[in-house]
Formats: structure tokens, C-alpha cells, sequence
């Protein structure tokens, strides 16, 4: 682990010291474990922009608030089908698109 010593450094290259490079068991454990906080993060920000609370969302989707704190807090990270739900219930439409690079 690099101190803080402000010196630039290629973040990829950090990550693969720290949880694995591409491709490894561990790596793939982080990123979904990534992938799950920052989806959770989404559908907190969504939320609160909605001004609505967690047992309002729970039960415009028919689940528990203790549901939707784990979904918001990266603990669990929802079926694809059911992340569309949340954000419909939010209001929102998720847009996919390609890189180019």
C-alpha cells in the first residue's frame, strides 16, 4: 500500500496490487463488490432527489425497508430485473451505451 506521498500513480495498477489483476478471483470479488456500493449509491441519491424514504420505496416494490438499506449500502446488489424496477419506481430510465475507445 503506497503511502501519501501525492505522487501520481496509474490507478489500474493500484488496484491490481491491492485486490488482483483483471482476470483473478480476487479481483473479480472487488469489482462486484464495487459494482454493488456504486449501485447502491445511485439508488440512494435517486431516492432522496425524489424526497422519499426507504419504506416508501420498499413498498412501491412490494419488499421490506431492511431490503432496500441493504441494496443502498452495497450489501446486496439487486437482479438486473429487479434494479430496473427501482429505478421505474424512482422515475428513471436507464440509458446503455457504447464506448468508443
Amino acid at each position: 500500500m503506497h503511502k501519501n506521498d501525492y505522487k501520481i500513480r496509474n490507478y489500474s495498477n493500484v488496484l491490481a496490487e491491492k485486490h488482483g489483476a483483471h482476470g483473478t478471483p480476487q479481483r473479480a470479488k472487488f469489482d462486484e463488490e464495487a459494482y454493488a456500493f456504486y449501485t447502491g449509491q445511485v439508488i440512494l441519491d435517486a431516492r432522496k432527489s425524489e424526497k422519499m424514504t426507504q419504506q416508501e420505496l420498499a413498498d412501491k416494490l412490494g419488499v421490506n425497508k431492511s431490503y432496500i438499506s441493504k441494496v443502498e449500502n452495497g450489501v446486496i446488489n439487486p437482479s438486473v430485473g429487479f434494479f430496473y424496477r427501482i429505478m421505474n419506481a424512482l422515475g428513471l430510465n436507464v440509458e446503455i451505451t457504447k464506448t468508443i475507445g
